[in-house]
């Protein structure tokens, strides 16, 4: 084999390494910057996630204060209309008391 034969072989060997190295700098690179961007789409979801809980939140603790508020009322009605049942009802019962001492 001629010394030119030997060189070219040396010479295609060098540059076949040279690009393998290139190729693995390349890929490594490519995977830093996938790995970059989906921690940033991941953070990016939570962010986004984060903000919609808060928004349904405060929606929820509304709606929650608003059926509160429309119980208390309904709540308060009822007392009411118990009392004033009730009055009656102690009238009819001291009236009877009344009747029956009298009665006596």
């Amino acid at each position: 084999m001629s010394f030119e034969a030997i060189k070219g072989i040396s010479d295609a060997e060098v540059l076949g390494k040279a690009k393998v190295a290139e190729a693995e700098a390349k890929a490594r690179q490519m995977l830093a910057d996938a790995d970059s961007a989906g921690k940033a789409a991941v953070d990016a979801a939570k962010s986004r996630a984060d903000s919609e809980l808060k928004v349904l939140r405060e929606k929820a603790e509304k709606q929650t204060a608003e059926k509160t508020a429309a119980l208390d009322g309904e709540m308060l009605a009822e007392a009411d209309r118990l009392r004033r049942a009730a009055e009656l009802k102690l009238e009819d019962a001291a009236a009877l008391v009344v009747e029956r001492i009298v009665g006596s």
